[in-house]
Formats: structure tokens, sequence, C-alpha cells
């Protein structure tokens, strides 16, 4: 299988699982803050929700930098055959 086809494969679902994580985690934090918890509570809470889907939004693109990698290599293999 091709390195970027790879890479593409395992990335983009980790991306988009991250995202969609990261986003219940936000969630959660301001939950958090509107019923009152202690202020490093949901300031923690929220500084590694925000780190989990930013992680999520890297993942995810990068995975569409390998599939354009990808893509781009396969139009060569054909024009060169």
């Amino acid at each position: 299988m091709h390195k970027h086809y790879k890479n593409w494969l395992i990335q983009a679902p980790l991306g988009l699982i991250l995202v969609g994580f990261g986003a219940c985690l936000i969630a959660e934090s301001a939950i958090l803050k509107a019923t009152g918890a202690e202020t490093w509570q949901w300031v923690v809470a929220g500084t590694v929700s925000l780190s989990v889907f930013n992680a999520g939004l890297c993942f995810f693109g990068n995975a569409i930098l390998e599939r354009m990698r990808y893509e781009r290599n396969m139009e060569e293999h054909k024009e060169g055959s």
C-alpha cells in the first residue's frame, strides 16, 4: 500500500475522532464553569479539551495533505506509464 494512502487512512479517522471528542470535552468544561466549579477545574478541563480538539484538526489537516500527495503520485504514475 502506498505510504501516503496509509497515512491518510489512519490520520483522517483519528482526526475526526479527536475533533468530536475535543468538542465533547469543551462542552463538559463549559458545564463545569456554568455550575460553579472552582476556577482551576474548568480552566484545566478547558485547556485539555482545546488541546485535544486542535490535535484532531492537525491530524485531519495532515490527512488531507497525505491524500493530495497520494492522488498526485497516482496521476504521475499513470502519466509515466
